[in-house]
């Protein structure tokens, strides 16, 4: 059975977008995943189609309507989990990611003005989630960013399986530095761990390597670290390798 994606949204003219190629693109031709774009708009109920309205207590800007919304998670509504794309949300995890992936899939709300009326979330089953400390003028490209990082995941989308195991997150650090040819560019050379042919060698500089970035540049991921074993993303734990 293919992946599903259902984005509820007031563009579908937005999506696939970026999907639409490369990768995610080629598995979307060959079946490997589905998507549909709904727009939200659809369901409102008075001639004017209003999804909108001011937000109670004044204020700028305009609320998008529980009832309206409401009626478009109904209306697509299978088991597949709700995702809300807001600020608001729980911050993404590539653990969640690899859940998903493994789902039949999700239904994506994307979010325009200043937010949903906040009884969307008191009725229905709706999972907050947020892609980072910032704000984006609508959850259309969060939800495609959400969607990039399932639809990779998936069996064959990348080819090697290893692909989506060995990087950033994966094991609860920061991905090693990689080089290719030529061995000197610009009076800077590769490593020379690296060009030892000794796969014991290799292993612990990019072991290394992982280490020191994640500690340097991500000490909030480094301080699940310092016990001496990693918690994995995915759920599992590992032991710490010797050096």
């Amino acid at each position: 059975m293919s992946w599903r994606a259902t984005a509820l949204t007031l563009y579908p003219e937005m999506f696939p977008g970026p999907l639409g190629h490369s990768l995610a693109g080629r598995a979307l031709a060959d079946g490997a995943w589905k998507l549909d774009a709904v727009n939200i708009r659809n369901f409102a109920t008075d001639r004017y189609r209003t999804v909108d309205d001011t937000p109670a207590g004044g204020g700028p800007g305009m609320v998008l309507k529980a009832d309206v919304i409401c009626a478009a998670i109904d209306a697509v509504a299978d088991g597949r989990p709700v995702l809300a794309m807001t600020p608001r949300g729980t911050p993404l995890t590539q653990q969640r990611v690899r859940q998903l992936s493994t789902s039949p899939g999700a239904i994506f709300l994307c979010g325009r003005f200043e937010g949903f009326d906040e009884r969307i979330f008191q009725r229905r089953a709706i999972e907050e989630v947020s892609i980072g400390d910032y704000v984006l003028s609508g959850g259309e490209v969060a939800a495609l960013v959400v969607m990039d990082a399932c639809v990779r995941l998936l069996p064959g989308v990348m080819g090697a399986a290893s692909s989506g195991i060995e990087e950033s997150h994966e094991t609860g650090l920061l991905e090693h530095p990689h080089y290719t040819r030529p061995a000197l560019w610009e009076g800077l050379a590769i490593p020379e761990a690296l060009r030892s042919g000794d796969h014991a060698r290799i292993a612990r500089w990019r072991r290394t390597r992982s280490e020191e970035d994640t500690r340097l540049r991500r000490p909030d991921l480094w301080g699940h670290h310092g016990d001496g074993r990693i918690l994995s993303p995915s759920g599992a734990r590992r032991e710490k390798k010797e050096e």
